[in-house]
């Protein structure tokens, strides 16, 4: 695998993906898809690994079908983070500037950061990212980078994100059993900001809600810095689960029906058609309707997005939110999610599609299950200058252990 060439592995909870892709060398800035590998997954729940083996096995299946596409072998890939064992929590911190002149350099604020991660955690848990807020110069807030300026006393407000070490390691097993090597893992919910935002939405307020199939995620930004996150423990495998259950059908038929039928609004539906679902077991088919069938969806659907708004105004800037929420992930593909999500949140809603290409399979990746892939990607080739490490599972003292990768996640919080 050349140098200019990145590898986004998003290992969900329903489908496990690969995407190929390098720099647009025609359009600066943008990127060129090579390839995309996608399989089933059933190894993990609600993000999480619960089985080792079957996760290895899509991993291989869908850079298999990468590597295929795109003609180019695979050896190390950016994989995302997530699960309902995220938590996020504020922090300060504060040093004095003790040199003759009182100029703040990188590193005091350095030291400070340092200092607001000085936090009481459990032992089975470790920082992932650390992400300021604001600083503040003798008494001064509002401040973004302080660096050159003078002062005696510096603070700052920081938001900080941890996650089980024990699930990071289980990635790592699954990745390294598949023969591959981990360049870095990333917060998923950041992953996708850097697919479906732009800069002019994060400066003025938006709340990205990336429902997958195992959890949904909720990032808060504003002035450009992530201000709250939450994982929801409510997705897409609800809804198919809800409709295997209330139509008595297979889970394959289920989610087809979910995707070709389903609607998540009930006035959104201009044509009650009847759907025909074939009969188990040689049974005679069974006939359903659209507004039947949104019946079950809608409610687990007005439930996701009641907890995301709650968790919206707990975090206070519900307010704030002038670009409204974007919608992400395989879940915002149900019909007229967007509509229902209008009703439930009060704001303005759109559907985030990942953009920023500039040839290969455009058409193919401009879909929101595939958010998550591309932000991987996009955050490899934005931190080229870090080389691929592989992955010592033993004692934590290799050049790739868990250790070192949460060390360098934790320094992410400038790049952001």
């Amino acid at each position: 695998m050349t140098s200019d060439i990145a590898v986004g592995l998003d290992i969900g909870t329903t489908k496990v993906c690969a995407i190929v892709a390098a720099p647009d060398e025609t359009h600066p800035g943008k990127l060129n898809i090579l390839g995309i590998g996608r399989a089933a997954s059933d190894g993990l729940t609600r993000g999480v690994v619960t089985n080792i083996e079957k996760t290895v096995r899509s991993i291989q299946m869908a850079v298999a079908d990468a590597q295929a596409q795109s003609g180019v072998k695979i050896t190390s890939v950016t994989v995302g983070i997530a699960g309902d064992h995220i938590q996020s929590f504020q922090s300060r911190g504060v040093v004095a500037i003790s040199r003759q002149e009182n100029e703040i350099t990188q590193e005091d604020v350095d030291r400070l950061i340092e200092d607001t991660k000085r936090v009481a955690l459990p032992s089975d848990r470790k920082i992932i990212h650390v992400i300021p807020q604001q600083f503040i110069v003798d008494g001064q807030d509002g401040i973004y980078d302080p660096v050159g300026m003078s002062g005696v006393r510096m603070e700052a407000v920081v938001h900080i994100i941890t996650g089980l070490v024990t699930a990071a390691q289980n990635i790592y097993k699954c990745i390294q059993r598949a023969g591959l090597h981990v360049n870095d893992m990333v917060l998923e919910p950041l992953a996708s900001s850097y697919a479906v935002l732009d800069d002019e939405e994060k400066e003025v307020g938006v709340a990205l809600l990336d429902i997958g199939g195992g959890t949904t995620d909720l990032a808060v930004f504003e002035e450009r810095t992530i201000r709250h996150t939450a994982v929801i423990g409510i997705a897409g495998k609800k809804v198919t689960d809800d409709i295997r259950k209330g139509l008595g059908i297979l889970t394959e038929q289920a989610e087809r029906i979910k995707q070709e039928h389903g609607y998540a609004y009930m006035p959104a539906i201009v044509n009650n058609e009847p759907i025909i679902l074939p009969g188990i077991g040689g049974r005679p088919p069974i006939e359903i309707d659209k507004k039947l069938l949104c019946q079950v969806i809608q409610p687990r659907m007005e439930e996701i997005l009641e907890i995301a708004s709650m968790e919206i105004k707990r975090s206070g800037y519900s307010k704030h939110l002038s670009a409204g929420v974007v919608l992400t992930g395989g879940g915002s593909l149900v019909k007229a999610t967007a509509d229902l999500a209008r009703e439930v949140l009060g704001m303005p809603v759109k559907i985030g599609i990942p953009s920023g290409f500039g040839g290969g399979l455009i058409h193919e990746i401009e879909n929101p299950i595939y958010a998550t892939g591309v932000g991987l990607v996009m955050h490899e080739l934005k931190h080229r200058d870090r080389s691929a490490i592989t992955m010592s599972m033993g004692n934590g003292k290799g050049k790739g252990s868990v250790k070192n990768i949460f060390n360098r996640m934790k320094t992410w919080f400038d790049e952001l």
